[in-house]
C-alpha cells in the first residue's frame, strides 16, 4: 500500500469514552478521519456504570476544547464551568451529545478483539510500517468483521479489569466463591434494592483511593438512616497524615472533600479501620457471611459483604499482536511510566504530557486514558485530553503543536498509590504512608462533616 492510499484510512479510535471521543474531536478538527469503536450500545459506557457517583471535577475541566468546538454549532448549552456533575451528567449532557455530533464516525456493539499489522504478526520485521493496521471486532450477534486505519489509538479504559481483594495481585483464595457477597464497584444505594443489601449489615471496604473514600462516605450516609449498618476499613497500610489525600490544600477541592468524608465516617464511630491487612483467604462461616483472613494469620470478624475497590487494570490481550514498550511494572508507555509512577508520584506531582511519552516501537499506535496509566491510580480527565491533543497534532504533521505543553495539573489529591506507601517502615517523613498501628484503629478527633465530592 502507498503511502498516500494509508493516509486515506481513518484512525481507529478504540473506546467512547471521553478521552476516545475527544480523540475523535481532534482528528476532525485536523481534518483526519476517525472510527471510533464502542464495545458498548451507546456513548460513555464505563462512565454509566458509575453514573450515581459525582466527580471532584467541575465541569471547566471534563469539557475538551477540541468537542465543544464541535458541539457549539448544534446549539448545545455549556454546563456551568464550577458545578459538579455526576457520572450521569457527564454521560447525558455531554459524552452523549458529542458521540451524536459525530455520527457515523462512531460505531456502537463493536468490541475490539484483535489489533496488528496487515499481512505481519508481531514477529515479522518486513516492511512492517509501510502496512495499515488491521482491527478485527465483534458485534452484538457475534459476527466478526474488521477495517483498516492508519493509526490505532485505544482508548478503551480499566473499567472492565478491576483488581483483586487479595493481597498478592492474585485473586485471594475464596474470592470467586464468594462473589455473591462482593462487589468490586461503588454501590449504588439510592437504588432501593442495593441499600437493601447493605443497610443494617456489615460491609468491608477493601482500598485506599478516591473510590473507597466514595464508599465509606455513602455507607456512613445509610448508616445515619439505619443504625445498624456499619463499615469496616480494609487498608494494606497504615494511617497517617497523608492517609485521606490533600484535605484543604487540595486545588481540587471537592477532591480534598472527599478524603475529609472518609475520615469523618472513621471519626463519627460509622467505620472501623483495621491497617497492615493483606487479604490471602475469603471464607464463609456457618451463616454463610465472610470471614477475612490476612497473609499474617489474623482472621477478622464475619462481613456480610466485601467492596473491593484496589484498582484498575489494562486490557492488553488484544493488542498481543503489536510491539508495545511497556513498563514492566505499571504497564504503561515505558516513556511515561516514570512520571505517573505511584512509588514517586501522587496527583499533585504528575506532568502533563505528549506524543513523546506515549509512543511505542510500534509506530502509530498509542494508548492514551486510562489505558495509558496501566495500574497507576493518579489519572484526571484533562491529562487525556492533552494526550489526544498531541497525538492528533501529531498525526497531522504539526510537529510543533504536538510537542508543545497546553496543560497545568491541579496540585495534591487523594491518589497515593501502592509501592512506596505500602512500605511497614515509610513514614509520613521519608514521604510514605504508612506507620505502625494497631488492628483496629477509629482515628482522631471529628472531622468536618461530608462535601459533595465523587471519583
Amino acid at each position: 500500500m502507498t503511502a498516500s492510499a494509508r493516509t486515506d484510512l481513518p484512525v481507529i479510535v478504540i473506546g467512547a469514552g471521553p478521552a476516545g471521543l475527544a480523540a475523535a474531536a481532534h482528528l476532525v478538527d485536523r481534518g483526519i478521519e476517525p472510527l471510533v469503536l464502542e464495545a458498548g450500545p451507546a456513548a460513555g459506557t464505563a462512565v454509566r456504570a458509575w453514573s450515581h457517583v459525582r466527580l471532584f471535577s467541575r465541569w471547566g475541566e471534563i469539557v475538551d476544547p477540541a468537542a465543544e468546538k464541535l458541539l457549539a454549532p448544534t446549539g448545545w448549552a455549556r454546563p456551568d464551568p464550577a458545578a459538579y456533575p455526576s457520572g450521569g451528567d457527564w454521560v447525558e449532557r455531554y459524552l452523549q451529545p458529542l458521540a451524536d455530533v459525530l455520527g457515523e464516525r462512531v460505531r456502537y456493539d463493536a468490541t475490539v478483539t484483535g489489533v496488528s499489522r496487515t499481512g505481519r504478526d508481531r514477529l515479522v520485521d518486513a516492511d512492517r510500517e509501510a502496512q495499515p493496521f488491521v482491527v478485527h471486532f465483534a458485534a452484538a450477534d457475534g459476527s466478526e468483521a474488521r477495517v483498516f486505519a492508519r493509526a490505532v489509538i485505544d482508548a478503551s479504559g480499566t473499567w472492565s479489569t478491576p483488581g483483586p481483594a487479595g493481597g498478592s495481585g492474585l485473586a485471594a483464595l475464596g474470592e470467586r466463591g464468594a462473589a455473591d457477597r462482593i462487589t468490586y464497584r461503588v454501590p449504588d444505594l439510592a437504588d432501593p434494592a442495593v441499600r437493601a443489601r447493605y443497610a443494617d449489615k456489615r460491609t468491608a471496604v477493601i482500598g485506599s483511593g478516591a473510590s473507597a473514600f466514595t464508599a465509606l462516605a455513602h455507607l456512613a450516609d445509610l448508616a445515619r438512616d439505619e443504625p445498624g449498618t456499619r463499615a469496616l476499613w480494609i487498608l494494606r497500610r497504615g494511617i497517617s497524615g497523608s492517609t485521606f489525600g490533600g484535605g484543604d490544600a487540595d486545588q481540587l477541592p471537592a477532591r480534598g472533600a472527599l478524603g475529609l468524608a472518609a475520615k469523618a465516617a472513621v471519626d463519627g464511630g460509622y467505620a472501623d479501620a483495621v491497617t497492615g491487612f493483606r487479604t490471602d483467604t475469603i471464607e464463609r462461616d456457618g451463616d454463610g457471611r465472610l470471614v477475612l483472613i490476612g497473609e499474617d494469620g489474623r482472621r477478622l470478624d464475619p462481613v456480610d459483604e466485601v467492596i473491593v475497590l484496589t484498582g484498575l487494570r489494562p486490557d492488553l490481550s488484544f493488542l498481543n499482536e503489536l510491539r508495545l514498550g511497556l513498563d514492566e511494572r505499571l504497564e504503561a508507555p515505558t516513556a511515561l511510566a516514570p512520571l505517573i509512577d505511584p512509588n514517586q508520584h501522587s496527583c499533585g506531582t504528575v506532568y502533563p504530557h505528549g506524543v513523546k511519552e506515549l509512543s511505542h516501537p510500534e509506530k502509530d499506535v498509542y494508548l492514551v486514558g486510562m489505558k495509558s496509566y496501566g495500574r497507576a491510580p493518579t489519572f484526571l480527565a484533562l491529562t487525556g485530553y492533552e494526550q489526544v491533543r498531541s497525538i492528533a497534532a501529531h498525526l497531522a504533521g504539526d510537529r510543533e503543536a504536538a510537542e508543545r505543553v497546553e496543560l497545568t495539573l491541579p496540585e495534591t489529591g487523594v491518589c497515593g498509590g501502592a509501592g512506596l506507601f505500602d512500605r511497614p517502615e515509610a513514614t509520613e517523613e521519608t514521604g510514605g504512608g504508612c506507620c505502625a498501628a494497631p488492628a483496629v484503629l477509629p482515628v482522631g478527633a471529628p472531622a468536618p462533616a461530608r462535601a459533595s465530592g465523587g471519583c
